[in-house]
């Protein structure tokens, strides 16, 4: 059974999002990073690059595949998470903490209420 925090909210493709006011911190789900096993490498958008509600973020690398990250929402990268440079294994010990990886400045915060809340996601799932 997945941790699905009922705060955030998720994607099909199983990024989730942190509201966190007019800014959202992103990641992807424990059920994404458990399907890709040891996770190596996580590729970054620049910090200042806007991106489009599905949109390619970035990509994660594990011993398994290589994986996109799709945005959740529209918005502008203003940060990304450097501690995973060294220690890409944090997306798999705590992928909705020390695991997120970009944080975005919305520029729909409406978008927000059209993504799948907890509940929805674990249907989505089969949790």
């Amino acid at each position: 059974m997945s941790k699905i925090p009922e705060e955030f909210r998720y994607t099909k493709d199983h990024e989730w999002a942190k509201i966190e006011g007019n800014r959202a911190r992103v990641g992807i789900t424990d059920h994404a990073q458990s399907e890709l096993t040891d996770v190596v490498y996580v590729e970054f958008p620049a910090v200042g690059k806007t991106v489009a509600r599905g949109e390619v973020l970035g990509t994660v690398e594990s011993v398994k595949a290589v994986s996109e990250i799709f945005s959740p929402l529209t918005g502008t990268v203003v940060e990304v998470n450097k501690v995973l440079d060294d220690t890409p294994e944090q997306v798999n010990k705590d992928p909705y903490g020390a695991g997120w990886m970009v944080l975005l400045e919305m520029s729909n915060p409406e978008e927000a209420a059209e993504l799948l809340d907890a509940a929805a996601y674990k249907r989505l799932i089969g949790d």
